[in-house]
């Protein structure tokens, strides 16, 4: 299905789609256009019989037109179900050749099976056409939003995005390459949700050396390696999924341009304008999709953990007004509201109380509220923590560099000043002194070390409002809550440890709270079930737990542009880099300390720091430890 191919945002063809073979005006094209206005002259018939089935149906309004086939609405006479209708003449496709691309096409569309796919019903024909039924949806495409609304908003662009990503995801993993991806393929049913529809140039994907070397797709998302004759690979997927971003912020692409040949030029160079009007996050993930080499695009899973994503609001839902005027999103967030609720019930009145706890049953304790949907999905940075809805965005208080987070001066400064300074100044002499005289080397020494500690695979942040949580690896929940006390949740999810004081630990059970904790464990609870809900873990090590080793809690945290630093009562010593995912780890084994390094692929490394001492490491260890080491300072 193809609805409004050519939508133009400038005057000329550029936004026009090429099927291979046609940059030539042959005869052939001529006499096909003969034969489609010879076509659109006859009266076709208004009722449709399929003889296969039996079937009748009552043919409505166009809904678009491509290169081969009109679409139009069609609806059951039978059952009363609307289908889109893809229309196809025997006349335009009596050549071999096209007659076998209608049927690569069907053989392909009908073994999907998709949320976020055009979902393929039947096909058949009759003496003049060949008729393909496939999912009606009736808010038409993005291209008719986006010409009515001329810019979308940044969370639009990333609910959008994210469902683009997920189809997208499904099509690869299938072996399938769309090869036309745009905002005309695009469509948006009567609940907003988005469908990605017409296959009519997608293929199979080949081995770099199989590829077909023909250039096909709409000019203004082609990529610099399909233009250079190298062949279509996921990542010219990605590259479109770049242009298609763009086109949602801006309102047209970004190699559009009055003339083909220009376009061209632009594209191989990978050339275009970046306005200042959007976010630093928004740029980045653009220019990361736009990378001119192909190898240099993300991934599709690497695309949704960017921080373009992960630190920015997205809506669970959009309203069909959307499809002509900017959404109001202040009021869409349920963790928001959520939060307002508890808010009320920790400084509000009896009403306010009860009406707290009766929305928190549905959320927090599901079982008890059978079929409740537990869905906080609004604002996530998958594996890696998150920062809720209305939380400042990461570095923008910073003033130089960082920004301390774990309360506010008149809150106290965490569980005892005295201690969190003698534990952070020995991880501080430890770093400094394994940098100052470490060798330099190009590989991280592998020793196979087999060891047992615990580190933070989840996090939240929501210190504007009650404090910052985490997951460990063994699966406790801690809050470190702006006031400086500490509250954590083991892994049995019944069992709380309270710090009010290093070294003071009240430890009871969920169900039998004293009552001047009862607010603290509820939200402690909430953090708990929002991460294991909406975040992954941030990597491979193993879940280990020594049991004689002291519970861990959380004494200091720090955030800056870059990077998220944790400090425990232990001295274990966690940095998470945002950009590239990547972590470091520094905790004590026994009379040694250990580095562990989680790298890009979640992939981890732990090594001794006297055998770093002794070997060196790579470049990128050591530009990450002295980062930490600089955060560490500004503690």
């Amino acid at each position: 299905m193809d609805i409004l191919r050519t939508i133009a945002y400038q005057p000329g063809n550029n936004n026009n789609k090429m099927c291979e073979h046609s940059h030539n005006k042959s005869s052939e094209t001529r006499r096909a256009k003969l034969e489609d206005s010879s076509h659109a002259a006859q009266e076709m018939s208004r009722i449709i019989s399929d003889s296969t089935t039996g079937k009748c149906y009552c043919r409505g309004k166009v809904l678009g037109k491509g290169g081969f086939a009109k679409c139009y609405e069609f609806t059951d006479l039978g059952s009363g179900k609307v289908y889109a209708v893809k229309i196809i003449p025997h006349t335009r496709v009596s050549k071999p050749h096209q007659r076998e691309k209608i049927d690569r096409e069907i053989e392909l569309h009908r073994a999907l099976h998709h949320k976020h796919i055009v979902q393929f019903y039947h096909h058949f024909e009759d003496k003049d056409n060949i008729y393909i039924l496939l999912e009606y949806c009736s808010r038409r495409s993005l291209a008719h939003i986006l010409k009515a609304r001329k810019v979308l908003t940044e969370p639009e662009v990333r609910y959008y995005l994210r469902q683009v990503v997920s189809g997208l995801k499904y099509l690869h993993d299938q072996e399938i390459l769309h090869r036309d991806l745009k905002l005309g393929n695009f469509f948006i049913n009567e609940v907003m949700d988005l469908k990605i529809g017409d296959f009519g140039l997608a293929a199979k994907l080949e081995p770099v050396e199989n590829r077909r070397r023909t250039i096909c797709g709409t000019p203004n998302y082609l990529s610099p390696e399909v233009l250079n004759k190298q062949g279509h690979g996921c990542e010219s997927d990605v590259w479109a999924l770049g242009c298609v971003m763009y086109t949602m912020l801006l309102g047209r692409p970004p190699f559009e341009t009055t003339n083909l040949k220009e376009t061209y030029r632009c594209i191989r160079e990978a050339r275009y304008s970046m306005p200042s009007t959007l976010s630093p996050q928004a740029k980045h993930l653009i220019s990361t999709m736009l990378a001119k080499t192909p190898e240099e695009r993300p991934r599709l899973d690497d695309i949704l953990r960017h921080d373009f994503f992960s630190q920015g609001f997205t809506p669970d839902r959009l309203s069909a007004s959307c499809c002509h005027m900017a959404p109001d999103l202040q009021h869409t967030s349920p963790a928001k509201s959520f939060f307002k609720k508890a808010a009320a019930a920790l400084f509000g009145g009896k009403k306010d109380r009860a009406k707290y706890f009766e929305t928190l049953s549905k959320y927090v304790f599901p079982n008890n509220s059978p079929g409740a949907d537990a869905s906080f999905s609004t604002v996530t940075r998958p594996g890696y923590g998150c920062s809720l809805p209305f939380a400042p965005p990461a570095g923008r208080q910073a003033t130089s560099g960082t920004s301390r987070k774990a309360c506010s001066p008149q809150q106290g400064r965490g569980l005892e000043d005295s201690t969190m300074g003698s534990v952070a100044d020995t991880v501080t002499r430890v770093l400094r002194g394994c940098l100052e005289n470490m060798p330099e080397a190009n590989d991280i020494p592998k020793e196979g070390l087999n060891c047992s500690f615990q580190w933070v695979t989840k996090w939240v942040d929501y210190s504007n409002k009650y404090g910052f949580g985490y997951q460990l690896s063994d699966h406790t929940v801690g809050v470190l809550f702006n006031n400086g006390t500490h509250m954590s949740l083991l892994s049995d999810k019944k069992s709380v440890h309270y710090y009010a004081e290093l070294g003071q630990c009240m430890v009871f059970s969920t169900c039998e709270a004293p009552e001047q904790f009862v607010s603290q464990v509820t939200i402690l609870k909430y953090f708990a079930h929002y991460m294991e809900e909406n975040l992954m873990d941030g990597g491979d090590l193993p879940n280990v737990t020594d049991v004689s080793k002291p519970r861990l809690y959380l004494l200091q945290w720090l955030k800056s542009d870059r990077a998220l630093m944790m400090l425990f009562n232990d001295g274990t010593f966690q940095v998470n880099f945002y950009h590239d995912h990547t972590k470091i780890i520094v905790c004590s084994q026994g009379e040694e300390y250990l580095l562990t390094y989680i790298n890009e692929e979640r992939v981890s490394t732990a090594v001794r720091l006297s055998e770093l001492l002794r070997r060196g490491s790579s470049p990128d260890l050591r530009s990450r430890m002295e980062y930490a080491l600089n955060m560490l300072l500004q503690k």
